[in-house]
């Protein structure tokens, strides 16, 4: 019974686990038909899923060029255009930007991989030449640690200037039609045994003396070579406005600038830009003032070429054939290189104008520091120019307080000749065209500028007025200047002799400059030699300008405007009495000369420039006078102002007069005459009223 009921048992147990078979098996079905049907719905959604049109795609792709993050009144116009819902255009627009930064990410990657293998490349490099250490310029083999720190810092520096030296020969071989080589690949010493500090200049001088062949070029092959000319002109300029004694001696006259040691200079230098010419004569001088100003104004009055010949108007006679190669980078004139070629001027007929054809470069170096150079090329489509500059040209560096320091160096080489016998001492000295007088200039400018900024004056405060009087009165300084010298575009005769003074005569046409009357013009001028201080004659022909300079007209001031705190600096407009003309006037002065300039102007003309109105389209025919010091004549000549008191004047008169307004009009006898007796009347009552009182 006990069996019996064991085996009950045994059955009843195994139906139990065949039924739980069976019921899973029933749940397996069921998970297994509703897997079916999710699987039967998702095909179903899938077959549902509407691609987009090539129309649409199109569509998407160009606004996604304008704007690959539109907002959601942009998705909803994108969606309605193109039948499409505004979750589906966000969706692809998500997609496309993902696409995109995929790509950006896998080109970026594939960049970082090529630099990697090329520093991998390098550093395996590094590390052979460092188990096998040979010398770089003379191929035998070294132990560093066996060498001197000092023997090794000039191995390295020999080499690496055998390179520069290779490299520039190998350019400049273009131009010369022969390759220049580096002696230093056949030397047969140690290598840096021939290590000095004019090593470089050496070696390359020769390369540097072809490149300055090179003609006026548009050829962007030949820029690499002229900014390597400028490069090193930079550099030397540089050491020059830095280095003091034996290579710069102080100058004890009146002229402050110091003077170069030439034979120190081509120690130094190392005739890194050739050799001086046969037949010329060296002129070099060095001058440093502080000055309150911006430097990027004075670089832009330096680089703009318009700018620069309008403020150094009593130097600079005519800018042409001006070539920009470089023109800078970052929005200013930071590496900025141009060619030009300029001629340089004395106020006087006696006095012939100095041609230089050269580059300009312009580099901001650390600390805020700017360097303008200038260094002649020798034009092969011209006669050789008869001034030829070595690096020339201002450092600027900012001060603590605020001010800059403005160091000039000037540094040329010019045929000795073509220089009256009185002007000789002041071209000798350097007041002429040396560092000094650009410095004075430069300095007159910035004052220029800040009176122009400044509220002093009677023209009722109207700041176009003031802008627009001063402009036109640096046009006239400019017109009168040029108008006086003896450029290559004026012919000047000789006319007279009166004692030791020589008078010149020249006719003009005008037929197209608005900036003079149309018509004839005579020009008469004359210079001459006053036993009387520079200051004293500027303040003596002021004191009697109505006298010696209207010839006793009476005249009355209607506005004026101080140019400078120096007392004489002035524009003024002034009304003739009976005959009501306006004259336009301005006086300037500083330590390397002095102006009174005037001219003419029509009183509807006078009045538009008053209002602010375009000063550029007045018609201007200047006379006046320019005043220098005969040449440098001690400390003890120097006043408070910084202006000459003392020793002789050189003085230049000039008159241009509008002799017909039609342009085919012959200057009549009676014309010259006229002129003659005005000119001949101003110089004898100056030397009355300057000689004789003395």
């Amino acid at each position: 019974m006990d069996g019996k009921g064991h085996l009950k048992m045994n059955s009843s147990s195994s139906k139990s686990d065949e039924q739980i078979m069976r019921d899973e098996e029933i749940d397996n079905e069921s998970e297994s038909d509703n897997l079916d049907d999710s699987i039967k719905n998702r095909h179903q959604k899938r077959r549902c899923y509407h691609r987009h049109t090539p129309f649409q795609i199109q569509e998407m792709e160009a606004f996604f060029k304008e704007c690959p993050h539109p907002d959601n009144k942009q998705r909803n116009e994108l969606s309605r255009g193109l039948g499409m819902e505004p979750q589906q255009v966000k969706f692809w627009f998500q997609n496309k930007r993902t696409q995109l930064k995929t790509q950006h990410e896998r080109q970026d990657n594939a960049i970082l991989r090529a630099e990697n293998e090329k520093l991998g490349a390098a550093n395996a490099k590094y590390k052979e030449a460092l188990n096998n250490p040979l010398c770089p310029a003379c191929g035998g083999p070294t132990v560093i640690r066996e060498m001197s720190l000092e023997e090794h810092q000039l191995r390295l520096e020999n080499a690496k200037l055998k390179l520069e030296i290779d490299r520039i020969s190998e350019t400049a071989s273009k131009y010369v039609g022969k390759p220049l080589t580096s002696s230093m690949t056949t030397h047969s010493t140690p290598c840096f045994s021939d290590i000095t500090p004019s090593i470089f200049k050496n070696k390359v001088c020769g390369a540097i003396d072809s490149v300055n062949n090179i003609p006026q070029t548009n050829n962007a092959d030949e820029r690499p070579v002229v900014l390597e000319l400028a490069i090193a002109a930079m550099d030397e300029l540089i050491r020059m406005a830095q280095l003091g004694e034996p290579l710069w001696l102080p100058n004890t006259g009146c002229n402050s600038a110091s003077l170069l040691n030439e034979d120190e200079y081509f120690r130094v230098f190392s005739r890194a830009f050739g050799p001086k010419q046969n037949g010329f004569k060296s002129e070099a001088s060095r001058e440093s003032v502080v000055i309150m100003s911006h430097a990027n104004d004075l670089v832009e009055i330096l680089m703009d070429v318009n700018q620069w010949s309008n403020v150094f108007s009593a130097v600079v006679s005519r800018v042409t054939n001006v070539q920009v190669i470089l023109s800078g980078v970052g929005g200013n004139y930071d590496g900025a290189l141009q060619m030009m070629n300029v001629e340089f001027q004395v106020p006087s007929p006696l006095v012939q104008t100095r041609e230089s054809y050269f580059l300009r470069y312009c580099k901001e170096h650390m600390d805020g520091m700017w360097v303008v150079v200038d260094v002649s090329l020798e034009p092969t489509h011209t006669p050789m120019v008869r001034c030829r500059k070595r690096p020339s040209g201002c450092v600027i560096q900012k001060m603590q307080n605020g001010y800059l320091k403005v160091t000039w160096v000037e540094h040329v080489e010019v045929e000795d000749k073509g220089v009256n016998n009185i002007y000789k001492p002041l071209v000798n000295s350097g007041l002429a065209f040396g560092a000094k007088r650009w410095v004075a200039i430069l300095q007159g400018q910035v004052n220029y500028i800040a009176s122009a900024n400044a509220l002093t004056n009677n023209l009722n405060n109207i700041e176009a007025g003031r802008k627009s009087m001063l402009k036109l009165a640096q046009r006239m300084m400019k017109s009168f200047c040029f108008g006086v010298t003896a450029s290559s575009a004026n012919t000047w005769m000789n006319f007279s002799k009166n004692g030791a003074d020589e008078v010149k005569i020249m006719t003009r046409k005008n037929m197209d400059d608005p900036s003079k009357p149309f018509g004839t013009h005579l020009s008469v001028a004359t210079s001459f030699w006053l036993p009387v201080p520079p200051k004293r004659v500027f303040d003596s022909v002021l004191d009697a300008e109505s006298d010696i300079l209207f010839n006793g007209v009476e005249i009355n001031e209607i506005a004026h405007i101080a140019s400078s705190k120096k007392a004489g600096n002035r524009v003024s407009f002034y009304e003739s009495s009976p005959q009501k003309t306006t004259i336009l006037q301005e006086s300037r002065t500083d330590p390397t000369g002095s102006y009174i300039v005037y001219a003419p102007i029509e009183m509807l003309a006078m009045k538009v420039v008053m209002g602010g109105g375009d000063p550029y389209q007045i018609p201007l025919l200047p006379s006046g006078f320019a005043i220098l010091p005969d040449g440098p004549t001690g400390n003890q000549g120097i006043t408070k102002s910084n202006e000459v008191d003392s020793g002789g004047t050189l003085l230049t008169v000039a008159f241009q007069v509008l002799v017909d307004s039609a342009t085919n009009a012959e200057v009549s006898e009676g014309s010259i005459a006229a002129v003659k007796e005005l000119i001949t009347c101003t110089v004898d009552k100056i030397k009355k009223a300057l000689i004789n009182k003395s």
